[in-house]
């Protein structure tokens, strides 16, 4: 008796070969066609974030060597430089500043009273409120004072600068503490909240 023939006996019918190639097929094919409905719905996803950043948060002009200057009356109030800016028009006015900025304030006799330093920015344009962020540095040039804290806001619909950051100020050999920093957008009265320590450093 054959092999052929012990298999018939064990219950194997042509009708059931068929049958159990016809599911072996359907087995193999299965997994495939859920694989390549998955591969479609992520690429019509993707198609989907693309479409939706090129209409709301691709800038719509990018500028170098950027510098704008603010006054009053012919007398300079406020000059702001920056490498690079980008213009976003929807969903929401604003600029950003990916490589950072420097602005200076100025008195009434146009001298400078203080340097505010980022390494990066967004102008909220409507707002009118700026955002600096990372290794914010402050530079009171009438005390001088140098401020250190990881974030500022300028609100100049307010008159405001502000943060409620961690401050480090050093002044020569001191150092002092503080929980925020105020001041007005004119540099008169710039304050750190709860500014606590003194700490003298010697020079080596």
């Amino acid at each position: 008796m054959t092999i052929k023939s012990l298999r018939w006996y064990a219950g194997s019918s042509p009708a059931t070969k068929t049958a159990n190639k016809t599911r072996k097929h359907t087995i193999t094919v299965l997994p495939c066609f859920l694989l390549l409905c998955l591969f479609l719905s992520s690429c019509r996803n993707d198609m989907e974030k693309i479409q939706f950043f090129d209409e709301k948060e691709l800038p719509q002009q990018a500028l170098d060597s950027v510098r704008v200057v603010r006054s009053q009356n012919g007398k300079k109030q406020m000059l702001l430089t920056a490498p690079t800016i980008s213009i976003i028009e929807k969903p929401e006015s604003k600029t950003l500043y990916p490589k950072g900025l420097q602005i200076q304030i100025f008195d009434n006799n146009s001298q400078v009273v203080a340097d505010i330093k980022a390494d990066s920015a967004v102008s909220f344009d409507e707002k009118k409120i700026i955002e600096l962020h990372r290794n914010i540095v402050i530079i009171d040039h009438r005390n001088g004072d140098t401020s250190y804290l990881k974030s500022l806001v300028w609100n100049s619909s307010e008159h405001r600068i502000f943060s409620m950051d961690p401050v480090k100020s050093v002044n020569g050999a001191q150092k002092t503490y503080g929980d925020g920093f105020e001041s007005d957008d004119n540099f008169q009265r710039p304050f750190i909240i709860r500014q606590r320590g003194t700490l003298k450093v010697d020079d080596e």
